[in-house]
Formats: C-alpha cells, structure tokens, sequence
C-alpha cells in the first residue's frame, strides 16, 4: 500500500510538473514578453483570413513581423549554439522565417529562393548582434578584429552552402528539362554524382523516331515509284520539317527539344533504297562527338494491280509502287553523325 502511494505521489509530482511547464510555456509572465507576439502572430494571420485585398495584405504582413519577433526573441533568450560555430540555433530558425517572409509568393509559401538564402540570412542574423553597441543610446559600433574574423569566416561558409544548395537545383532543374543528359556517363565529373543508374538509351530521342516512323510511311508506302524518287531526292528538307514538326509536338515540355535535329540518310540498294532516319543530339555529351539514334527504312519497287476503264471491259494494268518496312528499334550510335551523300 505504502508503494502504491508514493507511486501515485511520484506520478502527481510528475504530471504537476508538466503542468506548470506548459503553463509558463504558455501563460506570459508580463505582457512585453514573446509570446505576446506569437499570439498576435496568430490573431493577425486570424484575421487576415477574414478581411480581404490589401487589408488582408496589410494583416498578414503584420502576421509575420509578429512571428519573426516572439520567435527570435525566444531562441535568443537562451541560446543554444551549432555545433563547432557560435552560431545560435534561434539564429536558423529565424533566418528560415526571415527567407520564407522575403521570397514567397502568391501560389506557394516555400520557393527554392527561400531555401538556398536561408544559410547566409541565417550568418547575417548571427552577426547584426555584434555591430550593435547596447546601452542607454544604441549605436552601431565595430567588432574587435577577432570577432571580425569569426563572422567573416561564418558568413563565407554560409554562403558557399547556399551556392551549393542553388547548384543542386540548378542541375536538378537540367536534369528535368534536359533528360537526355540522364542517358550520359558522370564517372569523369568531380562535382556531379548521379545515384540513379544511366539510361540505356535517351528516351526522347526514340520517341521522335517512333513518332516519325508511322509519317514517313505513310508518305512514301504504295505511292507512284517516280513519285517517291522525287521524295527521296528532295528527303533532306522533307524529312528535316517532319522531324522539327514531331519535336515541336510531342516534346514541348522539354527545354532540350532545341538540341535534338533530325536528319536522313540513303543508299541506294540492289532493289531500291534504305532510307535512314537520325534523331541527333546537339547537346552536352561526355563523348565529345556527341551521340544520335537510328531507325533505318527499306524502300523497294513492287508491282500493285489497279483496275481502270480503257475500254468497253476492265483491264488490269500493273504500276509500280513503293514498299516501307522499318526496324523495330532504334539503336545508339556513338560519334557523329555519317555525312551527306
């Protein structure tokens, strides 16, 4: 029974504890405190819900000068450093609201602005405090050359981390807009390490000649033989519009549309011709004559029967016409492209 009670005893302590923590926590002690200005953080962002144009603006504004001062004044009334600098940790988690605050915008709150500036905000908030002289008059004043050199140090290491938080976005972005590079080999690159397993084979580059395939068939299958040499004669221009056509179409999306070209090749054969279509690559590439794809077409003379009046009866009358049978698969071909015939 005794050690039931001092249990119970023991958990009242505990819970009366925890109460009154929360209660400090939350209960200002004064009015002038911090939590003063997160509450009326959260009364203006209340209202601001409310009202709407600019007053809504205005508010909100307000919202935010509130949480950015309760939250700088907490983290500062005690501060705990960062490990191995003197930077507080109330100093980071200003400088995130501070970022936030500056570089949002209407669609969303967090932008890759906010985040890559959130370290050198974050260095210059540690600093203010040692420009500024306390007292009965605060004046600017300048920090003894020791201190100098710690922000110097802090506020350098704190803007190559946000150049190097931009440099992922930047090649994060490339790698969106320009996913044929991710069909490229980094194992030479010092600065670039792709975690993900390279591309066999460049996926827009199969799809204009995919795309393509079907259009050059039905341009030149069971037409005139004479008809069709014209074409190929003239394949160079009509086969580059074509291509430039199904890159317009069907990669939009893609900033790298502009270094994909498409361009024919043809020899003659023993029957006709093999018409060889090159989607080709224009951009970066670890390879220094770069790389295309190709998707090759045999083109050959058959006899097509056509019925037509020239007498009172029907006669057959035998015409030539072209066959198209393309390759399945497109196949990589590292180097340049072969030259025009």
């Amino acid at each position: 029974m005794v050690t039931i009670f001092k249990d119970l005893l023991k958990l009242f302590s505990f819970t009366a504890g925890l109460y009154e923590g929360i209660r400090k926590l939350i209960i200002p002690t004064r009015a002038y405190s911090w939590q003063t200005f997160i509450y009326l953080s959260i009364f203006s962002w209340a209202l601001s819900s409310l009202a709407i144009g600019y007053v809504s603006n205005i508010i909100g504004f307000c919202g935010w000068l509130f949480l950015i001062t309760g939250t700088a004044w907490y983290t500062t009334d005690d501060p705990l450093r960062v490990p191995g600098t003197f930077m507080p940790v109330g100093a980071v988690i200003t400088g995130f609201l501070v970022s936030i605050f500056l570089f949002r915008d209407p669609e969303r709150v967090m932008t890759t602005r906010s985040i890559v500036l959130w370290p050198t905000i974050s260095a210059l908030i540690t600093a203010f405090p040692d420009f500024i002289e306390g007292g009965e008059k605060t004046k600017a004043k300048i920090p003894q050359p020791a201190i100098r050199e710690k922000i110097i140090i802090l506020v350098a290491s704190c803007t190559l981390l946000s150049c190097w938080i931009q440099f992922y976005f930047v090649m994060d972005n490339w790698f969106t807009q320009y996913p044929s590079l991710l069909a490229d080999s980094f194992n030479r690159s010092t600065i670039v390490w792709s975690m993900e397993e390279p591309q066999e084979i460049p996926k827009n580059g199969v799809l204009i000649l995919e795309q393509l395939q079907p259009i050059v068939e039905k341009e030149l299958a069971n037409r005139p033989w004479s008809e069709v040499e014209k074409w190929l004669i003239d394949a160079q221009q009509q086969v580059g519009n074509l291509g430039r056509e199904v890159i317009n179409i069907h990669l939009a999306e893609f900033e790298e549309r502009e270094l994909w070209r498409v361009e024919p090749r043809i020899t003659n054969t023993q029957a006709g011709y093999r018409l060889d279509l090159l989607s080709i690559w224009s951009g970066p590439s670890s390879n220094p004559q770069g790389y295309y794809l190709q998707k090759s077409c045999r083109i050959d003379p058959i006899a097509s029967s056509s019925s037509t009046i020239v007498t009172p009866t029907q006669a057959e009358i035998k015409n030539t016409v072209a066959e198209v049978e393309c390759d399945r698969v497109s196949k990589l071909v590292a180097g340049a492209p072969p030259p025009q015939q």
